[in-house]
């Protein structure tokens, strides 16, 4: 099972706020993971950068920005596409693609951020100590 890891914050800003926020999208999400681990089946979370909905599923091609009531589109390969499946095989394929059979994880797993990176705003941090020059905070 494979779910697009959407920015919950940003699409809170959007017209879609209230659905998102009734949805309880990291609920939802979290229970799926549950229920996938329960069942001995596998989850993962595929990156929210993917152009889904836009990439044609059959040849791979991006096509630009739609507007969210565009529904269905034509690539120029000639393959008709409805939105939402177009978006839920390419999920499935990315999903797939990062693990094998087994479940067992076949790319490259997560890399820590370098200790200087992690800090988003850099006016904001405190430093409290200095060990051999790796600010503390």
């Amino acid at each position: 099972m494979y779910v697009e890891d959407l920015c919950v914050v940003g699409l809170g800003r959007t017209r879609l706020a209230k659905s998102v926020h009734d949805a309880g999208w990291s609920s939802f999400v979290g229970m799926l993971e549950d229920k996938a681990a329960r069942y001995g089946r596998t989850f993962a979370r595929v990156d929210r950068w993917l152009p889904s909905t836009r990439m044609c599923s059959d040849c791979g091609r991006v096509n630009g920005q739609m507007a969210l009531n565009v529904r269905s589109w034509v690539c120029p390969c000639g393959s008709h596409h409805d939105r939402d499946v177009n978006a839920a095989i390419n999920i499935k394929a990315a999903g797939q693609a990062d693990f094998n059979d087994r479940g067992a994880r076949v790319g490259p797993g997560p890399v820590p951020a370098p200790r200087g990176e992690t800090v988003t705003h850099q006016n904001t941090a405190r430093v409290t100590r200095s060990v051999a020059g790796i600010a503390a905070v």
